[in-house]
């Protein structure tokens, strides 16, 4: 494919980037965005109709809807469980929330334990003034470093378990796991720590006094959520038709005000449907050409799959880069036969690089997975105030941009 197919997608990943920014008002309106991205979408439609590339088309279309169709349903599900209470928003007990959320995230998806545990977040440092950083790192720790442990962390994970990956294969990212959550979970104590010293005594005080007992309601969609789990060891289109069933079961049985008290809408859900399908349609080229052509990149060491993969994750969807940068290893493997075949017809630390990189670098960026875009709507339909789109990428560039390159001189 020419390499110009790729600009729609360049062009509306820095629209994505630049209109919060530049057009505030105008990006407000899911509206607006669901016209943006028809636009930048067009274009490369056409190319691939008029080029009889429909194949590729269908292909992602079916990840698409699948993509939102477990997205959302673990969205409406947990948006069902009320858990009401207040606990002093120390960063002791803002550091518990995030190791709850980094072990959930492994059962539940990352996702589901995004969904669950950002608005009790948010209840609890309500008080504080000094909270940016907070949504932030949960996005870093819950929405992405926590879910490589097992095929139900994350999209990439889940599909290698599908070509064949061992299910308890994912254990053996426990090291790096540990290591990035250390690190990350280390330097939000010291930063939440100094925040919450020059929090005025008037936060601190409400914070003191507004004290109440944890209470959970809504505790029937946890069933619900076991079966979304549980649909995504069915083919498709079972395995849609079950989360669809769960989601309907959600909404009727839930009672309503478990929702109304969690401020639920469907507007953050809908706002990352509507910009990523742009992006699954403009992304179809950039993904050819890398099939096409990614040999051409002399890939050929683990730290190299590693950071591509990353790289690649932090603005396409991870999980059809994992699946490219997989194929790509398994095509360098089977022209080598001095190369070892441990595992899916290549090397373990050929595997854990492409893991790796999928999993931890989708938190380089909003776009890079989907909860993240989830959580940012909903901390700023709380009122935060949260960082832009390069504004994120800074706090990406100082805190895990480092712990990746410390990464790949342990691991890789």
């Amino acid at each position: 494919m020419p390499l110009y197919t790729v600009l729609p997608f360049i062009a509306w990943l820095l629209t994505i980037a630049l209109a919060p920014l530049l057009f505030e008002h105008f990006w407000e309106r899911n509206r607006n965005k669901a016209l943006l991205s028809g636009l930048f979408a067009l274009p490369v439609f056409y190319y691939l109709i008029t080029h009889q590339m429909q194949k590729e088309l269908i292909l992602s279309a079916e990840e698409y809807f699948s993509f939102i169709v477990l997205l959302g349903s673990l969205f409406v599900v947990s948006g069902g469980i009320l858990v009401e209470g207040d606990i002093r928003a120390t960063p002791r007990n803002n550091s518990l929330l995030f190791i709850i959320g980094a072990i959930l995230s492994n059962f539940i998806g990352t996702t589901g334990a995004s969904m669950v545990l950002i608005r009790p977040l948010l209840k609890i440092n309500s008080q504080r003034t000094r909270i940016v950083h907070i949504p932030v790192f949960f996005i870093f720790i819950v929405s992405n470093l926590g879910g490589c442990l097992t095929p139900l962390g994350d999209p990439p994970v889940f599909l290698g378990f599908l070509k064949g990956v061992p299910f308890f294969w994912t254990l053996s990212l426990l090291p790096m796991w540990l290591l990035n959550l250390s690190v990350v979970l280390g330097a939000f104590y010291l930063i939440d720590s100094y925040n919450y010293r020059l929090e005025p005594e008037s936060a601190l005080k409400r914070d003191k006094e507004e004290i109440d007992p944890v209470k959970v309601s809504g505790k029937r969609n946890t069933w619900f959520l076991l079966g979304i789990i549980s649909a995504v060891f069915m083919p498709t289109p079972a395995r849609e038709i079950v989360m669809i069933a769960m989601t309907v079961m959600s909404l009727r049985l839930t009672p309503q005000h478990c929702r109304v008290k969690n401020s639920f809408s469907f507007g953050p859900i809908n706002e990352v449907a509507i910009l990523f399908a742009g992006i699954f349609v403009t992304m179809i080229p950039a993904l050819i050409i890398l099939k096409e052509r990614g040999a051409e990149l002399g890939i050929t060491q683990p730290w190299q799959f590693f950071w591509v993969t990353g790289t690649l994750s932090s603005f396409l969807d991870n999980a059809p880069t994992y699946l490219t940068d997989l194929s790509l290893a398994q095509g360098m493997a089977a022209k080598d036969p001095s190369m070892m075949r441990e595992v899916v017809g290549i090397p373990n630390v050929y595997l854990r690089a492409i893991s790796a990189g999928a999993v931890f670098m989708g938190a380089n960026t909003y776009i890079g997975n989907g909860p993240n875009f989830m959580v940012k709507t909903i901390s700023e339909a709380s009122g935060v105030k949260m960082p832009s789109f390069f504004g994120y990428i800074v706090y990406s560039l100082l805190i895990l941009i480092p712990v990746f390159i410390l990464d790949t001189l342990l691991f890789f």
